[in-house]
């Protein structure tokens, strides 16, 4: 199996450019509270560079019809559900979402903490470390040998997507040890928050590549 790449936290059209270049899948926003956080508007605008790669939104507890509204206005490929708006909501946002819905599995240092939404129900499931300062974007990295017979439970059959202090040293461990679909990576890539470092992105793709057997 091949693991693709996320960059996510993406705060600058030149960033989401040189994702491209790189190869990545998938290209994040996040709507949610945070330091990295965008406008659905300026998310639309840095997009334009994005090729082929899929637009992920990250969303925390909003409303289903703010979260629709700017997946419509950003032009999203993927919803990410990184905290509980209520039970019902993954069957709600299908009603006026035709992309894929992922749910997040937040891991602490005793294992798992929080499931955000009907992770059941979800296309695929993002793993990332719990944190009580914010939803993501820690630079923690959680155990993830420890977890793996866990995370394997919870995901069945879904796509499994990891996240959580990655960076270009350590992912290729966290490939051996969980075989994602896709590893997701912010902070480890980043000269300071939502703005990345091109150098460590071409390392992060590099060391992706070599786990990849390429």
């Amino acid at each position: 199996m091949t693991t693709a790449i996320k960059f996510c936290g993406i705060a600058r059209r030149e960033d989401v450019r040189m994702a491209a270049e790189l190869g990545a899948s998938y290209v994040g926003a996040i709507f949610a509270e945070s330091r990295r956080r965008v406008t659905p508007a300026e998310a639309a605008d840095m997009w334009t560079a994005a090729g082929s790669m899929k637009k992920v939104g990250v969303f925390g507890a909003a409303p289903v019809e703010e979260i629709l509204d700017a997946a419509a206005v950003s032009g999203l490929d993927v919803i990410q559900l990184h905290a509980s708006p209520g039970d019902g909501t993954i069957d709600q946002l299908r009603a006026g979402f035709r992309g894929a819905i992922w749910s997040v599995i937040r891991i602490g240092e005793a294992g798992v903490v929080e499931i955000a939404g009907e992770s059941a129900a979800a296309d695929a499931i993002l793993v990332d470390s719990f944190a009580e300062s914010g939803l993501g974007g820690t630079g923690r990295a959680f155990d993830w040998e420890r977890e793996a017979s866990a995370i394997r439970r919870l995901t069945r059959e879904q796509p499994l997507i990891v996240a959580g202090g990655l960076d270009p040293d350590n992912v290729g461990a966290a490939i051996t040890a969980l075989a994602p679909d896709v590893v997701d990576v912010s902070s480890g890539v980043e000269s300071s928050p939502g703005v990345k470092d091109h150098d460590r992105m071409r390392a992060f793709a590099r060391a992706v590549e070599l786990a990849n057997g390429r």
